[in-house]
């Protein structure tokens, strides 16, 4: 189910989603804010995926014996 939201924007960024829009980058403001929202998850995911990276590689640096050796195919 979606809801409906209202929202206040500043309005030199409605301009530019305006903008993008009569480009054609997007149908509508709608379609425009929900492609934005989705980035911004993803990209939050793509952080916290690297996070864990580095987080994991300083354990390997400090304890090498627990690093799964792969197998050379």
């Amino acid at each position: 189910m979606m809801a409906q939201v209202q929202l206040r924007l500043p309005e030199k960024t409605l301009q530019e989603i305006d903008r993008w829009v009569a480009e054609g980058k997007f149908k509508n403001r709608s379609d425009a804010i929900k492609t934005i929202i989705s980035l911004y998850e993803e990209r939050e995911k793509t952080r916290e995926f690297y996070q864990m990276l580095l987080k994991r590689s300083q354990q390997v640096k400090e304890h090498p014996e627990t690093l799964v050796p792969l197998e050379e195919a």
